[in-house]
């Protein structure tokens, strides 16, 4: 395609963005890449519009180089636009550092073989040590973007491949210790801290030591700059800023490093440089200093943490969270070491006191309310050696974050958690009945959330809530008698308000410990037999004395069933019923089960509600115990019963359900089918085993053809051949596509199956169709007309088309017999096609060379004409 205007562009990048998988799929984003790399050199477009396809090159790398040929063809050639860049200043030349970055990882090409890579390194270092690389960098104005730019790909390119820069660390040093502007501070602070990080890990890994490397301040030599073994055994995934530091890291075990103490000095010189200089950054950048530097020096061997405390005493009153989530991950991860009582003290009060600020947001208030949940308790060293009592909060700190019933339903649990806490700590100093006491203020609050959920008719969000806070309590104050027995009164009391909540009684009853589990079964066993047996919330009792029947209160349990069949009318009330059948069953109750069964097995108007009480009776009668809970265990892997009766449903949903399965089906496309209205695809098929009733359903991305019918076999064997299936397509354009293939099919067990096939290309070829054969001396005259009738609408074009050793007569016999009009062999062909749905290609083929032959093709459909000139082209290396 020939150079694009503006405009042009600008469609074409809509287009894409709107649909970017769409698009690929059409003809038109074959060329999209190509385009976009050879358009960026033209000087008739805008700088701006550059810009615009530089960042959809940004965005979407994977779709415009999806291989790691056209990656590292991509980088290439961005680079090479980059060097032919006058000398004036450009908008382009941080996007091409950019985007010939993204091209090589996203590629999967950075490596020692790739010439892009092997270019582009020495430039980016080049640029972040403000070297003179010759004018075609641009003007001085333009250095310190560059030198930022650089330093941040080249940290992508190390946080993809750590240990990359490990030989440059001196380097790096260097660059930052220099006086004046030389470099940006923060970008290559962030870059040498991420280089330390990696290197420490990985040689710690190896179990060898630094070797110089933060010693060596002279750039690597030109022919091997990169330090590629570091980065292969630092391919394990190293996060770059992660929220805690991994076990694994402690496995590993940075200890394993042992630096000689001229490299400990280097090192506590390296930290103590990146940490002085951190003032300079940004709150977001000085937090990811920190984690780094923290994971750094995290169990490394003669490293103190007190290199931090100059800027803890900084950032303890720092309103940023960024940064005061960075000092509670040191504080978490070095302890006592670093934090003095007093540190932990005013870290406490800071945050507590923050969390209370009544124009705090919500994300900012829920952020201080975790952090004072998760603070670390820690035992500080008091002042004569010996350990002091545990940093934790006091009600009368905590006085102002009490939760109550007009908070943000997240703010309410994130206090509530906290109040959970103070009374766990506070129960063994409170007096018993005192009004102010946590555990008081705790029921109060648990009872108006009750009060809330019970209101009938009131929002699902209110009783979510409730359930939510007394799990919470449940799980926080799990040992605490005096907080329980409450809770479980007050949840008694709400099913008996609100009986639609059995859904989240069962599944709070799913969740909790024993020791609120156990009691709350009980008293809702006891609201549920309480109850006359019919009502509108009959359901709802069913439902819930499915959960909690056991073999207590057996009498009670079976005097409410029976009560309560006479108003199962309808299948679903009785399903409920047989439900809570089964449950006892499980449990072992008898005696009076069976006559109740007998019972529901006369008196129930449904066919299968007296089915299913006849199973059940006749379980109970004929199966002990241990048998009777496999056969009505969930468990489809049950051992066989010695009884001739097997489990209820067994392998009943897995006969009715669709299975998905590994495909025991290959499709492949067979012989080209030239002939009839429309296109023909013959498709081969194999199978491994058995097949019947096999369907074959067909999906073609995008508006590319009409939808495709399914193909239906009806039986299918391996070893016997199968006649080739057809399939009709219907094309809306004359344009290749893939088959997206679905079967659906049975086994020879039954079992009805579901499997997804690999995709079939439609190639080009297959959509050819001839013209209608014209008498015997006619032939020359028909496709004048059909020659004359493409233009002027139209177009007309020549190509070569290439023969290799076959010749002329033998092309045209393999592949486009079908389609000739009038032949002269050995030398000239005239070919007429028909393109669905309703589009025709021409071709005269004349003067056959040697290596060769001049094609002249006219045709009606101008979007087909890369599409002839490909498959031209292929036909030579067609066998």
């Amino acid at each position: 395609m020939g150079l694009l205007s503006r405009e042009a562009w600008a469609q074409r990048l809509g287009a894409f963005r709107a649909s970017p998988s769409a698009y690929m799929a059409a003809p038109e984003g074959e060329d999209l890449g190509r385009d976009l790399l050879s358009d960026l050199r033209s000087e008739k477009l805008s700088e701006q519009t550059k810009v615009s396809m530089l960042a959809l090159s940004l965005e979407y790398p994977a779709q415009l180089w999806p291989d790691a040929p056209a990656a590292e063809a991509a980088a290439t050639s961005l680079l090479d636009t980059l060097v032919l860049l006058p000398p004036r200043p450009s908008a382009l030349r941080r996007p091409l550092l950019l985007a010939a970055t993204t091209a090589l990882v996203t590629g999967g090409v950075l490596g020692p073989t790739s010439g892009a890579s092997l270019r582009l390194l020495p430039l980016l270092l080049g640029l972040a040590s403000g070297g003179d690389l010759g004018r075609g960098f641009g003007p001085s104005s333009e250095q310190r973007p560059l030198q930022a730019t650089a330093c941040e790909c080249l940290r992508e390119l190390e946080s993809c491949k750590p240990g990359l820069l490990g030989g440059c660390l001196g380097l790096l040093r260097g660059l930052l210790g220099q006086e004046g502007p030389v470099a940006p501070v923060q970008p290559l602070s962030l870059l040498l801290a991420l280089a330390l990080r990696n290197t420490l890990v990985i040689q710690a890994r190896a179990r060898a030591s630094l070797q110089g490397l933060l010693t060596v301040r002279a750039p690597p030599p030109g022919g091997g700059p990169w330090n590629w073994t570091l980065a292969q055994e630092g391919d394990a995934h190293l996060q770059p800023q992660a929220p805690s530091w991994p076990a694994a890291e402690e496995e590993c075990g940075l200890s394993a490093l042992e630096p000689s103490p001229e490299e400990a000095r280097e090192l506590r010189a390296a930290v103590a440089q990146l940490l002085d200089t951190s003032y300079l950054l940004t709150p977001v950048a000085q937090a990811q200093l920190l984690w780094l530097l923290g994971w750094a020096l995290r169990g490394l061997r003669g490293q103190p943490p007190v290199l931090f405390k100059p800027q803890l005493v900084r950032l303890l009153g720092t309103a940023q969270l960024a940064l005061l989530h960075a000092v509670l991950a040191l504080k978490a991860a070095f302890g006592e070491a670093l934090f003095t009582a007093q540190d932990e003290a005013l870290l406490l009060r800071r945050l507590t006191l923050a969390a209370q600020h009544p124009a705090l947001p919500l994300p900012a208030h829920l952020f201080y309310l975790h952090c004072l949940l998760s603070f670390p308790e820690n035992c500080p060293l008091g002042p004569a050696g010996e350990e002091a009592a545990p940093l934790l909060l006091e009600p009368q700190l905590c006085r102002g974050l009490l939760p109550n019933l007009l908070h943000d339903p997240l703010a309410l649990l994130a206090r509530l958690h906290l109040l959970c806490l103070l009374c766990a700590e506070d129960e063994q100093k409170e007096e018993k009945g005192q009004a102010q006491s946590p555990c008081h203020y705790l029921q109060e609050l648990l009872a108006g959330l009750q009060q809330r959920a019970a209101l009938t008719g009131g929002p699902r969000a209110l009783a979510t809530l409730c359930f939510q806070a007394s799990y919470l309590v449940a799980l926080c104050l799990a040992g605490h008698r005096t907080v329980l027995a409450p809770l479980t009164h007050g949840l008694a009391q709400l099913y008996r308000a609100r009986p639609a909540l059995a859904p989240h009684f069962v599944d709070l009853l799913d969740r909790v410990a024993p020791e609120l589990g156990e009691p709350l079964r009980v008293v809702l066993r006891q609201e549920v037999v309480s109850r006359p047996g019919g009502g509108e919330a009959l359901r709802w009792h069913l439902q819930m004395l499915a959960k909690v029947a056991d073999r207590d209160a057996q009498s009670a349990t079976l005097g409410f069933l029976q009560a309560a069949a006479a108003h199962c009318t309808d299948w679903g009330l009785q399903q409920a019923l047989l439900r809570v059948c089964r449950a006892l069953l499980r449990v072992g109750v008898g005696g009076g089960l069976a006559d109740l069964l007998q019972a529901l097995a006369r008196q129930l108007e449904d066919p299968d509600g007296r089915d299913h009480a006849r199973l059940y009776y006749v379980l109970l009668s004929h199966l002990s115990g241990p048998k009777l809970g496999v056969a009505l265990g969930p468990s489809l892997a049950a051992p066989a019963l010695t009884s001739s009766l097997v489990a209820e449903n067994q392998g009943f949903a897995t006969a009715l359900m669709v299975q998905e399965a590994p495909a025991p089906i290959r499709l492949s496309v067979g012989p080209q089918r030239a002939e009839g209205p429309v296109p023909v695809l013959q498709l081969q098929v194999e199978v491994l085993e058995p097949v019947y009733s096999l369907e074959l359903r067909f999906r073609v991305e995008g508006q590319l053809y009409a939808p495709l019918g399914a193909v239906h076999v009806p039986c299918l064997c391996p070893g016997r051949p199968a006649r080739p299936l057809l399939l009709p397509l219907q094309p809306q354009r004359p344009a290749p596509a893939q088959l997206d293939i679905r079967a659906l099919y049975t086994k020879s067990t039954g079992l009805t199956c579901y499997t997804h096939l690999p995709p079939l290309p439609v190639k080009f070829a297959d959509l050819f169709l001839p013209f209608p054969k014209p008498p015997e001396g006619a032939r020359l005259g028909f496709f004048e007309e059909l020659w004359d009738s493409c233009l002027p609408k139209g177009t007309e074009s020549r190509l070569w088309c290439p023969l290799g050793p076959q010749g002329l007569e033998a092309l045209v016999s393999r592949h486009l017999e079908p389609f000739v009009v009038v032949a002269r062999p050995p030398t000239s062909y005239h070919i007429a096609i028909r393109l669905p749905p309703d589009s025709k290609l021409l071709l005269r083929l004349e003067a056959a060379q040697a290596d060769g032959v001049p094609v002249v093709l006219r045709t009606d459909a101008w979007a087909v004409l890369p599409l002839v000139g490909d498959y031209l082209r292929g036909l030579s290396a067609a066998v």
